[in-house]
């Protein structure tokens, strides 16, 4: 089909900043493709948005509700805010996202307060959220009302079942709510090798930030509802967020191309084995250190400063603590074992200069 755009960029240059980068399936945009003939009801009310529901059930079972919104941080505030009062804070880590990286979005957009924990590693324990789980009967203070943790986490680390198990049997028991950032969950359930259920409302997740644009979608998320008692008018609050697509068909149809089948985990497993050869590459260059551990598609590393700005000249990728010399590689699922070994190659030549 003839167009007039035209191609702006190299599709052969690659590089390791974020699986955002990345561009869309083949099989997803297919899926676009597919629905996109004639007219369909808009505003969720379609037949793909309908369907959705069923493949959501068949992976969180048949309460869960499935609600597509254009992003991750209109999925987290819009959650966020249907799980709370306006007196309302929520506890994560103090990587989260949802701290970090949403510009304030909860705080402006939702009216809520954030009360962060510093972690070691990006992840919750009960210990840890007691710093900040606490003065419920204090009008001076935000009400800790949720807990949101993510999977995985900012570090590339992941939690186990029984992990997210004691933290949510801890807030529930504390009046509190669950919810789940999964803009990666996929790699997380391909790390561990378990149904995405195993770790969310099998252990009493109340509420899942389901992520896809990371992991093969063009656009789009949503939010996935496991416990609808847990919620306050979902269906108004993500139109009053902005996050009610009027053609939603074209979200839902990319869901169902990850989800009907095993899209989802086969591009998860590749990320994943991806970051795993440049973790066991990186290993073998002295003077380059991993910090964390490479449980899905990340790879935190520290090296001297001036390598990483030679490095960046050849292959995108961003300081995450740029003073300690910190930077994060990110592998996606179209990267492939010669990007990785590419990489690995400019990353000696460069730590040898």
């Amino acid at each position: 089909m003839r167009t007039d755009a035209r191609a702006h960029h190299d599709p052969a240059v690659r590089g390791f900043a974020s699986d955002n980068y990345a561009g869309a399936h083949p099989e997803v945009l297919a899926a676009l493709a597919l629905a996109n003939g004639g007219h369909q009801i808009a505003y969720g009310e379609d037949d793909y948005t309908e369907h959705l529901q069923r493949v959501m059930h068949s992976h969180f079972g048949a309460g869960a509700q499935a609600y597509p919104v254009f992003n991750g941080t209109g999925a987290n505030v819009t959650a966020l805010q249907a799980l709370t009062d306006r007196w309302g804070a929520v506890v994560c880590a103090d990587t989260a996202h949802i701290n970090v990286d949403e510009g304030g979005a909860p705080e402006r957009m939702a009216g809520l307060k954030l009360l962060t924990v510093t972690t070691p590693d990006g992840k919750l324990t009960p210990e840890l959220i007691d710093r900040q789980a606490w003065g419920w009967e204090d009008e001076h203070r935000a009400m800790p009302q949720v807990v949101s943790i993510t999977q995985n986490t900012e570090l590339g680390t992941v939690y186990t079942p029984d992990e997210i198990k004691a933290i949510c049997d801890h807030a529930h028991e504390r009046g509190m709510k669950v919810h789940l950032d999964g803009a990666r969950i996929s790699n997380a359930a391909a790390s561990l090798n378990v149904p995405m259920r195993t770790f969310t409302n099998t252990v009493g997740v109340d509420v899942l930030s389901f992520g896809g644009t990371k992991n093969g979608m063009l656009f789009g998320e949503a939010i996935v509802v496991l416990n609808p008692d847990a919620v306050h008018q979902m269906k108004h609050i993500r139109k009053m967020s902005m996050q009610l697509a009027s053609k939603m068909r074209f979200v839902s149809v990319q869901l169902e191309a990850l989800l009907a089948k095993d899209l989802w985990l086969r591009n998860a497993r590749h990320a994943n084995a991806m970051a795993q050869r440049l973790a066991e590459g990186v290993r073998q260059v002295d003077g380059v250190e991993i910090l964390h551990a490479v449980q899905a598609n990340a790879v935190f590393a520290r090296l001297p400063h001036d390598v990483s700005e030679r490095l960046q000249k050849r292959y995108r990728f961003y300081f995450w603590d740029e003073k300690a010399g910190d930077v994060r590689w990110m592998c996606s699922f179209d990267t492939t074992e010669d990007d990785v070994d590419g990489f690995l190659l400019a990353l000696k030549e460069e730590m040898a200069r």
